[in-house]
């Protein structure tokens, strides 16, 4: 279940967290930006178990799409992508630990809708990953539709959009179903594995990289529907505009990077480049840094230590085998897009 809380206590919590608007006057103009300074890391809340997105490889440290994303943020705003400290968070307290000033950024996953920007005090600054609610089956059972799924357990966490997305395709298509909520990730695979559950059902994003994971992949089968839109992305909380800038156009000079074929391998040759999209980019020219509060080389550090989008994509994603499809850059037949750097 999503917390909510009325738009004056919101307001409150935030000015409590972060010190109200009339203590910034000597700052940046972003309360969450001087804390993070003053700090002296960004703390970031990512899930921590979910493999191409936030997950500690063998050395211990947090790799995936969404753990680079916090690098990203923090390249930008110290030139230091290494300055984060990453917070597990759980379905049911994440957005909690967003309001309450625990983290200063949310990126987990968490699928954009309306009642969570309306409600919980807080928004949405990008979509790193356009996805869907999937549903993931033994290839033992026979199955090659969800319509077939009449009557199934279905293992899923509670408090998620995907327990939602699945009670409305059921109810829509006159189907029943039993849900079995499982809080803990690793304890709904295993409960999937262990036939505690008929269905294992999340984005199908999570559901390609648990299959592409097992010693038989083969042995499982990702149905083919895709029952809802589940874009994912960066979340900040409301009341602090310099913060969601900063965050929004992090993920932009990424994309914008990739567009112009600038990556982490050619960034210092790209500084002499003649390009005036790529020069304000890498702060050559212009003041886009300044404008956000931040050094004008913020989105070379970004490039430099962490990569363009695609870089991310391929280091995280595509090495799970899972194709970019309609997370490609527009000019490439995808809905990747960034608005202008000028």
């Amino acid at each position: 279940m999503n917390i909510r809380l009325p738009a004056l206590a919101m307001t409150g919590l935030v000015a409590c967290a972060f010190g109200a608007p009339e203590a910034m006057a000597d700052g940046s103009g972003s309360a969450t930006l001087d804390a993070v300074k003053a700090r002296g890391q960004l703390v970031c809340g990512v899930a921590g178990q979910v493999p191409g997105f936030s997950l500690p490889d063998s050395q211990g440290v947090m790799r995936g799409l969404d753990a680079d994303g916090c690098r990203a943020v923090a390249a930008a705003v110290f030139g230091d992508m290494n300055k984060v400290k990453y917070v597990n968070l759980t379905t049911q307290n994440r957005f909690t630990a967003l309001q309450s000033g625990e983290v200063d950024v949310l990126i987990r996953s968490t699928t954009w809708t309306l009642g969570r920007e309306a409600n919980l005090g807080a928004e949405f600054a990008g979509v790193n990953y356009y996805d869907g609610t999937g549903f993931l089956v033994k290839t033992a059972t026979g199955v090659k539709s969800a319509k077939e799924l009449d009557g199934a357990t279905i293992c899923v966490q509670p408090g998620t959009s995907t327990e939602l997305a699945i009670a409305d395709y059921f109810r829509r298509n006159n189907l029943k179903f039993t849900p079995i909520l499982i809080e803990n990730l690793a304890e709904i695979q295993t409960a999937f594995l262990s036939g505690r559950c008929d269905v294992y059902s999340t984005d199908s994003s999570g559901l390609a990289t648990f299959r592409a994971t097992q010693p038989t992949k083969e042995d499982f089968v990702l149905l083919p529907e895709i029952i809802s839109k589940e874009p994912l992305g960066y979340m900040v909380r409301k009341g602090d505009d310099k913060w969601f800038d900063i965050v929004r156009w992090t993920y932009f000079a990424q994309l914008t990077a990739e567009e112009e074929d600038v990556s982490s391998k050619n960034v210092d040759e790209q500084m002499s480049s003649t390009n005036p999209d790529i020069r304000r980019l890498l702060g050559v020219e212009g003041d886009m840094g300044k404008a956000l509060g931040l050094d004008n080389k913020w989105a070379y550090n970004i490039v430099k230590q962490v990569g363009n989008f695609g870089e991310m994509w391929d280091r995280d994603i595509a090495v799970l085998g899972v194709p970019r499809g309609i997370n490609n850059l527009w000019t490439k037949g995808g809905i990747q897009y960034a608005p202008p750097i000028r």
